[in-house]
């Protein structure tokens, strides 16, 4: 990690294009991010989708949980009237070692084939465990993901109990704690870098950017990357 703060983009760069989309992933990439972050679930037939709830309700032509629809299924779906769910090796084949990808474990039973993938990429398609981070907020998984791999950084989500997250984060030996920006302030993040990265999430407008990039924060996640 380098001494300038990372801009990192929300779900590829959602303010700029539909979230979690290739398309969205490729905007990031165009405007220069240094990490992409993005949200994974286990579909039906077992592969890792990139998507953020866990029903295809909000974003596509259809209804139900995205787990209980299988790859194919998904595939003819529409996101947002034009787009593809796409799953994460194509993201990781569009991303190919451009940048940092924070991938968020969302659904239950992602780890297994997060480690996989990443493992994967990282012996075969030339790709460092530096240029990951898996995160969730959901401890059984990162703890899942510890147990296969401990050459996977981990970073803990947290929007609430701070105290209660670093207390886990240290369980895990994890690089990385990701914070909802509402909840920092400079002591609060000069404390937390004694032992971890810290990513301040998800700062759109351009005074709370101000404030959290005044706070030498590592990593700022953003819609707009371009703002950072």
């Amino acid at each position: 990690m380098s001494n300038e703060v990372l801009k990192i983009g929300h779900r590829g760069a959602k303010g700029h294009a539909t979230e979690n989309t290739l398309e969205s992933i490729q905007k990031a990439l165009d405007l220069g991010v240094d990490g992409i972050e993005i949200d994974v679930h286990v579909c039906a037939s077992g592969e890792l989708v990139v998507f953020h709830d866990f029903t295809v309700n909000r974003m596509t032509d259809g209804t139900g949980e995205i787990s209980k629809f299988t790859l194919k299924e998904l595939k003819k779906l529409k996101v947002k009237d034009r787009y593809q769910i796409p799953t994460l090796s194509e993201v990781l084949l569009l991303v190919d070692k451009k940048c940092l990808l924070n991938i968020e474990l969302k659904g239950i039973n992602t780890a297994k084939e997060a480690c996989r993938l990443i493992t994967f990429f990282v012996e075969k398609k030339g790709w460092n465990y530096n240029q990951f981070i898996v995160s969730s907020f959901q401890s059984g998984l990162l703890e899942t993901v510890y147990e296969i791999n401990k050459e996977i950084p981990l970073g803990v989500l947290t929007d609430t109990n701070l105290d209660k997250a670093v207390s886990f984060a240290k369980t895990i030996n994890a690089v990385s704690m990701h914070v909802d920006y509402t909840m920092l302030s400079q002591e609060i993040v000069e404390k937390l870098q004694e032992n971890y990265n810290v990513f301040a999430y998800t700062v759109n407008n351009l005074k709370p950017l101000e404030r959290i990039k005044s706070y030498n924060v590592d990593g700022i996640i953003s819609d707009y990357p371009n703002r950072i």
